[in-house]
């Protein structure tokens, strides 16, 4: 044998020998996985060059499509107000309880002030959807006394639960200041502490949850909406960019498609750099399918967080002029589907996802997805449709989401 020939042999017995024993290696001892291969290409994001208001979550011509059906009687818009107006929430003698530190443990223990300051929130954004419905100005008065109250006393957020109950009540406090600051203060009305709830915001608020998580999913993108919608409220192009910048890697990092690979996409800061550790992270989850999510096998009431945010924030975004359909559409819409599924009983639960047994109670949280990707743009998700129309009027989870039959059923605009 010629000595070219010798080489050959040998350097394919080598190969060989490699692949062979590459085959019995056990997954403890993998080597790492290349980092190029688990995190996405980050997507360049760009505020407009001026913010829409009002515009976060809603704009006015939602508004104003929500106040023409409730004042036409039409369902299920209808129903949906008189459930808001019969709620706590919307009470006139309701009084703040604001608090100069709030802090929160997990699981909310201990519990100084978290419920009261996320229902505060959740009530001032109440009172100032009533106000734009009615025109009623004791409401707009109420949202305003609530904002007010929190921003004259608040400085702080302690304890491990910190970033995500900003991240709840920073959520929703945006929400009701753009009806009351761009619309009710436009015009006849007049909110002399604005510029404080923007101080609120800016100092209290936007710190703690703008540089994001490495937790479970859901803290991110919850801490994202609420950097997001500041962000708009107070004009802050370079907040809006960094938070939309980490909301773009986030997303696919909690929702997977096939098109991902074998395994799912992650978070470069969270080194999850081993299949082991990426199946520690999604709750002990080996098997992945388009549709799934970071926490399905934890509970969908946690799981419904992330999604609900993932369509929150996709929803302002595109009032503000931006168009991540192609970033996360198609993981928003397989995450409603795949999680109504289960929610529905529509099929059994089989072995290969989370042992054969999820728990569900996913929330009043499909109505944002699912307007904006089957009202607005005509994608038919059959089982998120059945799941969403079962549950109206959807009305709050008490935390950050509130009212969405009333503001996004069938919303075109």
């Amino acid at each position: 044998m010629r000595p070219g020939s010798i080489s050959r042999v040998l350097a394919l017995s080598t190969a060989l020998a490699g692949l062979t024993a590459a085959a019995f290696v056990t997954p403890a001892a993998a080597e790492k996985l290349p980092t190029v291969d688990r995190a996405p290409a980050p997507s360049v994001a760009a505020a407009p060059q001026n913010f829409t208001h009002p515009g976060v979550n809603l704009n006015t011509a939602q508004l104003d499509f929500v106040r023409g059906k409730v004042q036409a009687g039409a369902q299920p818009w209808k129903g949906a107000y008189d459930q808001m107006m019969a709620s706590k929430y919307a009470s006139l003698s309701r009084t703040a309880k604001p608090r100069a530190v709030v802090e929160c443990g997990s699981y909310s223990n201990p519990n100084y002030g978290c419920t009261d300051e996320r229902e505060d929130a959740i009530a001032a954004y109440t009172d100032a959807l009533a106000w734009y419905i009615t025109r009623d100005d004791r409401y707009a008065k109420k949202s305003i006394e609530l904002m007010d109250a929190w921003s004259g006393t608040i400085k702080d957020h302690t304890n491990s639960n910190a970033p995500l109950q900003t991240g709840w009540a920073g959520s929703s406090w945006p929400k009701a200041a753009e009806i009351i600051k761009h619309v009710y203060a436009n015009g006849s009305g007049t909110w002399a502490n604005s510029a404080r709830f923007s101080t609120m915001l800016r100092t209290v608020y936007l710190p703690e949850i703008i540089n994001g998580s490495n937790s479970n999913g859901n803290w991110e993108l919850t801490m994202m909406e609420a950097a997001v919608s500041v962000s708009v409220f107070l004009d802050d192009k370079a907040s809006y960019d960094k938070a939309i910048g980490k909301y773009l890697v986030r997303v696919p990092a909690y929702i997977y498609l096939s098109s991902d690979g074998d395994l799912p996409r992650t978070v470069p800061s969270q080194n999850l750099d081993t299949r082991a550790k990426i199946v520690s992270y999604w709750q002990g989850q080996g098997t992945f399918v388009t549709g799934l999510t970071q926490e399905t096998c934890r509970d969908f009431v946690h799981t419904g967080y992330g999604i609900s945010s993932v369509g929150h924030v996709y929803e302002t975004a595109r009032i503000q002029g931006q168009d991540l359909f192609p970033q996360v559409g198609e993981r928003l819409r397989q995450a409603l589907g795949f999680q109504a599924k289960y929610e529905l009983g529509a099929e059994s639960v089989p072995s290969s996802l989370c042992g054969g047994t999820v728990t569900r109670g996913l929330g009043p949280i499909t109505e944002v997805g699912f307007n904006a990707l089957n009202t607005r743009l005509g994608y038919a998700m059959t089982n998120t449709q059945r799941l969403t129309e079962q549950g109206r009027p959807a009305g709050t989870n008490n935390l950050f989401v509130a009212w969405e039959t009333l503001t996004n059923a069938s919303n075109p605009n």
